[in-house]
């Protein structure tokens, strides 16, 4: 069979289908792994199994072309050097991060990985993750190249986000650095960020705490003024009319979904 650029592992979802879908569209031969044999069904007929602006189109542009292979099955990953990991990160019932997801993962796919291959962690990770996911691959016998690039996406633009936003790659060489850049960089990525693998881990990890704490202030401050009687609308208005820094002051509302929430735990 012919061998694949990349695969991308939970290629069906939010985070690793539009990725898949872009990088196609670039021209590479893309293999979409996942274990939702009824996602790979809904995607290999022409389904997003989600919304997300422009992906159905672009799915059913590029299912002709042959440059997507959808599967469930794992041996897929033998017929590629680059593979990237875009696996669900939950916390347990203790609000800890769990790494039963990986563990399982990494034995599933251990086997079917090459030598020399670049491993990208595209999910957000608890710190030490790509160490570790490093250290049990040479301990099973694969040297192989981890590098962690996180998502920075917002659900529904994704398409859009992954060709305009900064790219952080988190890399312990050079050469592990040099091959993620040209994926980024054919999506036209314009800023590819060189950091180690612990410095992007937190990069990610401190960019939705952040995001968590100012929507959750913002309702704070929607509370204090309430209960004073006052219209928080008119409040906020003259927080932020004319005045750039508190322009980035958001209004009342959601303060997280699962993600942000998790990942300041």
């Amino acid at each position: 069979m012919k061998d694949l650029d990349l695969v991308i592992v939970g290629g069906c979802g939010h985070v690793g289908l539009p990725l898949a879908l872009s990088l196609a569209d670039c021209g590479y031969h893309v293999g979409v792994n996942d274990i939702d044999e009824l996602k790979i069904e809904q995607v290999r007929s022409g389904h997003v199994p989600f919304r997300e602006t422009g992906a159905e189109e672009l799915l059913r542009k590029l299912l002709p072309t042959g440059r997507l292979e959808l599967s469930c099955d794992a041996a897929m990953l033998s017929r590629t050097r680059t593979v990237i990991l875009v696996i669900g990160t939950p916390i347990d019932e203790f609000m800890n991060p769990s790494v039963r997801i990986f563990d399982r993962v990494l034995d599933e796919l251990t086997p079917h990985l090459q030598n020399g291959s670049l491993v990208i962690l595209r999910s957000t990770v608890y710190p030490g993750t790509s160490e570790t996911v490093e250290r049990r691959l040479r301990a099973a016998g694969i040297e192989a190249h981890v590098a962690f690039c996180p998502e920075r996406i917002a659900e529904g633009h994704a398409l859009e986000e992954l060709r305009t936003l900064p790219q952080l790659v988190g890399v312990t060489s050079d050469e592990a650095f040099a091959r993620a850049r040209v994926l980024f960089e054919k999506l036209g990525v314009a800023s590819v960020i060189q950091t180690t693998p612990l410095e992007a881990e937190l990069a990610k990890l401190l960019t939705n705490t952040w995001r968590y704490m100012k929507f959750a202030i913002a309702n704070q401050f929607f509370q204090i003024v309430n209960r004073s009687g006052l219209d928080y609308n008119r409040v906020l208005n003259a927080i932020r009319q004319d005045y750039p820094r508190a322009a980035d002051l958001p209004g009342p509302g959601f303060a997280a979904g699962p993600c942000l929430l998790k990942d300041t735990m």
